[in-house]
């Protein structure tokens, strides 16, 4: 194991049991420590949902860019990509499933269904990605799995197991592998794009605040989506895979380069919705964006979003990143911790608009504090801790274990 990742597994570990304390509080007292409420019903786990749920399916299209549409300029991320966007979809599942107010009832969309509400579709399509990426996976390194059953140890034995009795690594299985994954992938972008639409679509599709109704929301989690992971997919290959900054200088450079792109995207879209809003000065919707702003929490727009999201890592990657995997590197790594300010300003601003006057006061929650805006409480912090925690020790368990570095032909 690398000096990183050992480091990122200590950092996990850390985050995990820190955590423990608060899963014990929310499984014991369900949602009685939580800083929201009424008034705003999501909060820092949603935040976060979204926020893992577009590295997912980001890092996912980014390697069906590879494996359906054949740049193989990117082929050396290829598989950390796949991997990445199962791990990302573990950790968002586990900050909604905590969001529920009762957890053990989440195995209901399954045996009682209401397909007529979009959470019902997302949440099987989330379990037809889950397979996908498995399965994905799976043909991806079957042939690093039959070769390494024949030897011994722990990982000689975990690879006999993963091979599934498999035994053939010839070139010809290996062709029959990659069909079968750009099938796969083929069937993953519409998928991808369904469920990462369709969680912008339970946004746009609530009509009581008009923050959220719009078109363009679906449009935006996708850009979003693709921004973050292609951040995440880059600070990756530089920092994490063995030597990626001298073996893959080029890749790195040309995911920074594919990221300075994206970012020009997100930041379009951006301005058009604050544009029309602004100029609108509708109060549903000039009153959220004037919060982002101008309110309590102005630096997570102007540090976290405009700063550590956008601004700083595209003037990184149109100068120095041009030509220093280092540079590159470090912008990714900057923009995909600042895309969190931008979930935050999805979610939290959409409250800040009152649906009838005083409906805030109507039910009274002892433990709110109807006046000052919302503040994760140290129990929300730990469980989020938790989840993070239990995604970065599964990150590192399995780029130890698996053939991720391998060529996939």
């Amino acid at each position: 194991m690398s000096k990183r990742l050992l480091i990122v597994l200590i950092v996990g570990l850390i985050a995990f049991a820190a955590g423990v304390v608060g899963m014990v509080d929310r499984v014991g007292y369900g949602l009685l420590h939580v800083g929201y409420g009424t008034p705003v019903p999501w909060a820092l786990w949603v935040v976060f949902y979204i926020y893992f749920i577009g590295l997912s399916a980001g890092a996912f299209l980014i390697s069906s860019l590879i494996y359906v549409f054949g740049f193989k300029q990117f082929e050396g991320i290829g598989r950390v990509a796949v991997f990445t966007a199962l791990i990302s979809l573990i950790a968002a599942l586990l900050f909604i499933w905590v969001d529920l107010g009762r957890m053990e009832r989440f195995v209901e969309v399954f045996y009682r269904p209401a397909f007529h509400s979009p959470l019902t579709w997302i949440v099987w399509l989330y379990t037809a990605y889950f397979f996908l990426l498995l399965v994905e996976g799976w043909f991806l390194m079957r042939r690093d799995f039959a070769r390494g059953a024949t030897q011994g140890g722990f990982k000689g034995s975990l690879y006999q197991i993963l091979a599934l009795g498999t035994r053939d690594s010839g070139l010809e299985a290996v062709a029959r592998d990659m069909k079968v994954v750009q099938v796969l992938g083929s069937i993953g972008v519409p998928l991808a794009i369904a469920f990462h639409g369709g969680t912008g679509a339970v946004f746009a599709v609530t009509i009581a605040r008009a923050y959220w109704y719009s078109g363009l929301f679906p449009i935006l989690f996708l850009v979003s989506a693709l921004a973050s992971g292609g951040a995440l997919l880059t600070a990756i290959a530089a920092f994490i895979v063995p030597n990626g900054l001298r073996a893959h200088k080029d890749l790195v450079i040309g995911l920074g380069r594919l990221l300075l792109i994206l970012i020009f995207v997100e930041v379009l879209m951006e301005v058009a919705e604050f544009l029309v809003s602004l100029y609108g000065t509708a109060p549903a919707h000039f009153v959220p964006i004037h919060e982002q702003l101008f309110g309590p929490n102005w630096w997570i727009f102007w540090i976290d979003g405009l700063g550590m999201a956008v601004g700083v890592p595209a003037l990184i990657l149109i100068t120095v990143g041009r030509r220093s995997a280092l540079a590159a590197g470090l912008a990714a790594l900057l923009s995909a911790l600042g895309f969190i300010g931008i979930r935050w300003n999805i979610v939290l601003p959409g409250f800040a608009m009152e649906e009838l006057p005083n409906i805030e006061t109507a039910i009274i929650e002892p433990h709110l504090n109807y006046i000052a805006p919302y503040v994760p409480s140290s129990m929300e912090w730990l469980v989020t801790a938790f989840a993070i925690g239990v995604g970065l020790i599964l990150f590192v368990v399995g780029f130890s274990l698996l053939p991720l570095e391998a060529e996939a032909a």
